[in-house]
This record gives structure tokens, C-alpha cells and sequence, in this order.
């Protein structure tokens, strides 16, 4: 029942990350933190293995489907955030060691996840209202993207809503387009955060059968989410997005009260 559970969350994460771009973890992480099954650690783990093998079938899938990868600014934003990853990682393994109690940590990551998607859902309920930017410097896409690249990897959610906001405002990208660079990106980091959670050995306790439910949850999501959004305008991408940050805010409030009822 469990399995099953896992794969329903992944498969509907997993598709609507794959249509708006926002990867899923952050679907992921707080639904699983919510039935309180697993550890923080072990969901963060999972969250984002999960959202590199959504990302991965949803790129591959995508490279005909009319909407294409800004390379020159999406690739140094990527590189940054895949430097970010690791760090942000480095930091959640440090605070976790730290901190004995793993839902503190929970707590925290809840509550700066919950404050991070009231902001984006502000910026984009007006975001017409708001200049948009055309960064053009490669070394300031560089230094945006290490920065997205430290806060998803810390809070395990592979970068979600915070790329798309970025690439409205700084690179002034239309819904459909923000989502498929933002899942560019979001495969470079969650890359760079597996790579150095095995160098270093800090893989938490996990099922290998869990892990496998998730990352057919995952390929399922991917496929589906790349056929369904050729078929959509930028404004209904948007308005799965939003609706979407307003579960998501939701969730979060709970975990961040029983993760502090329980500290």
C-alpha cells in the first residue's frame, strides 16, 4: 500500500513538474514529509532522485516539441547551479549533523519553502506589473543559478518554483519557455547533488524498492507531462503553476506546525 502511495505521489508530482517546470520535488518533498513514513533526510534523497529522471525523460522527450533551450544563458545558470547544489547539500548534511533532531531540520525547510512560495505567487499574481530584466553578463546568469542551485539542494526540492520565477524576471521567458529551461537547470544541480552525496557518502538509509516506484513514477510523469503540454497555451501553464503554489503553501503550513509540535 506504501509502493502504491509512493508511486500515485510521484506520477502526479512528476507530470505536473514536467509541465510547468518546477520539477516536482517540490510536490515531492513536502507530501511525503506530510505522511511522516520516511525520515527528512531519506525523502530529501529520494525527492531528488525522482526529479532527475523526470527531468532527464522530459529534456529528451521535449527536443522536437517547438520550444527550446536557451543554452547561452540557461547552461552558465545551470553550471551555477549545479556548483549551488553542491553546496546547498553540503550545508543539509552539516545542519543534519548538527542538529540531532531531524524534525528541526524538517521544520526548517518547511518554513523557508512555505515563505519562498507566497513570494513567487505575489510576483507572479503581479509580475505584469513588475519590469521584467534581460540579464545578458554570463557570469551574473552564473551567480544567479549558484544561488537557485543552494536552495533547492538544501531543500530538496530541485529547484521548483523559484527557477521559473528567476527566468520570468531576469530573462523575461514566457511560461512554456521558462519551463523547459528551468528543467535544464534542474537536471544540472539534482546531477551535482547525487554525484556528491555518493563521493562523500552521505546517502541516507533508503529502499531500493521505493526508490524504483518513485523513479517509474517519475519516467511515467515525464511522458505524460511531455505530450500534454504541446497541446497547451503559456496562460494555462501559468494557471496550473499558481494553483499549484496555492497546494503547496497549504502542505507546507501543516508540515511546519507538526514538525514543531513534534520537536
Amino acid at each position: 500500500m506504501t509502493g502504491i502511495l509512493f508511486f500515485l505521489i510521484s506520477l502526479l508530482a512528476s507530470t505536473i513538474g514536467s509541465i510547468s517546470g518546477i520539477g516536482g520535488g517540490v510536490i515531492i518533498k513536502p507530501v511525503l514529509d506530510a505522511t511522516g513514513l520516511l525520515s527528512v533526510s531519506t525523502i530529501s534523497f529520494l525527492s531528488g532522485c525522482t526529479v532527475l529522471i523526470m527531468a532527464t525523460v522530459s529534456l529528451l522527450r521535449g527536443r522536437n516539441n517547438g520550444v527550446q533551450v536557451d543554452k547561452r544563458h540557461s547552461t552558465p545558470l545551470a553550471v551555477g547551479g549545479a556548483i549551488g547544489g553542491i553546496v546547498g547539500k553540503w550545508v543539509f548534511d552539516l545542519i543534519r549533523q548538527m542538529v540531532s533532531e531531524e524534525n528541526l531540520v524538517g521544520a526548517v525547510q518547511a518554513g523557508l519553502l512555505l515563505v519562498i512560495t507566497i513570494g513567487v505567487i505575489f510576483y507572479i499574481r503581479y509580475k505584469e506589473k513588475i519590469h521584467a530584466m534581460h540579464v545578458e553578463r554570463l557570469s551574473i546568469c552564473f551567480l544567479i543559478g549558484l544561488g537557485l542551485g543552494m536552495v533547492s539542494s538544501f531543500l530538496g526540492i530541485g529547484g521548483g518554483p523559484i527557477n521559473i520565477a528567476v527566468l520570468y524576471f531576469f530573462f523575461s521567458m514566457e511560461a512554456k519557455t521558462a519551463a523547459k529551461n528551468s528543467l535544464y537547470v534542474i537536471w544540472f544541480s539534482q546531477v551535482a547533488s547525487l554525484l556528491f552525496s555518493l563521493a562523500t557518502r552521505t546517502v541516507p538509509d533508503f529502499s531500493w524498492l521505493t526508490l524504483f516506484v518513485m523513479g517509474i513514477g517519475g519516467v511515467l510523469g515525464a511522458l505524460i507531462g511531455s505530450a500534454v503540454v504541446k497541446k497547451m497555451k503559456n496562460q494555462a501553464v501559468e494557471r496550473i503553476f499558481m494553483g499549484l503554489m496555492a497546494v503547496i503553501v497549504c502542505i507546507n503550513i501543516y508540515n511546519l506546525l507538526r514538525f514543531l509540535y513534534v520537536c
